[in-house]
């Protein structure tokens, strides 16, 4: 299993939301870069940063530390928040990101998200966010009626090989994973790498998700309010 450390971005400084929420917003490092550099330090080389602020308003207020990250300290970045063209994710790439997570430009646009899909397979991750069992877009407030299995036997036909899933409940809370969520995706999708997110408290949680062979998991308020460390995430990077 791979272990993937979060920053989360808004208005250049490294946060986290309680359940996506704006209003409930905590800062842990004013300097992403510095953030990043311990992320370095304790031998990750592959980071999960959200553009907030491109979730909320559509513009890559944050590219320019996302861009210093990856120019100063020479690791991988993926990324998401905000992505709504094909253009959107040329430029990601192009600026230098490794992967694009795609949310609701693959529910709102599917015309792009499919053309991006089919240039770009491997570096693209369909970010799905789980609402009671339907997938939700546009900041959670709105739902999917297609069957989230329906959905995922679409999209692989065209190429997909990612997924980032969040069961929304669990975001930000720390109460645990939504494991039944995620040993059904990995038994009924065995062809596409799941990345598990959202709800990571302890190390007991990151046992379990290995044992289950889920590919990868994003950590962020667990290593934030310090449940897990450094060196215990480390343990899981495989």
């Amino acid at each position: 299993m791979q272990t993937i450390p979060a920053i989360d971005l808004l208005n250049g400084q490294a946060v986290r939301l309680h359940k996506g929420s704006y209003e409930e917003v905590t800062v842990y490092d004013k300097s992403p870069l510095d953030q990043a550099k311990m992320f370095k330090e304790a031998g990750f080389d592959y980071i999960h940063v959200v553009d907030l602020n491109g979730a909320k308003e559509g513009e890559f207020v944050n590219l320019p530390h996302i861009k210093e990250i990856i120019t100063e300290l020479r690791i991988s970045i993926q990324t998401g928040g905000g992505i709504r063209t094909f253009e959107d994710v040329e430029m990601l790439l192009d600026a230098g990101l490794s992967k694009v997570i795609c949310s609701s430009m693959a529910i709102k646009n599917e015309k792009d998200w499919l053309r991006s899909l089919e240039k770009y397979p491997e570096n693209m991750i369909l970010g799905m966010d789980l609402r009671n069992g339907k997938i939700a877009y546009s900041g959670w407030l709105e739902t999917v009626e297609e069957s989230v299995d329906l959905f995922l036997s679409r999209m692989i036909e065209h190429g997909l090989q990612e997924v980032l899933c969040t069961d929304i409940s669990k975001d930000g809370t720390l109460s645990g994973p939504n494991f039944e969520l995620y040993n059904s995706l990995k038994r009924n999708f065995p062809q596409i790498r799941v990345i598990a997110s959202g709800g990571v408290a302890s190390l007991d949680d990151l046992r379990k998700l290995n044992e289950a062979d889920i590919d990868a998991v994003v950590v962020g308020k667990a290593y934030y309010e310090n449940r897990i460390s450094l060196k215990e995430m480390a343990a899981f990077n495989n």
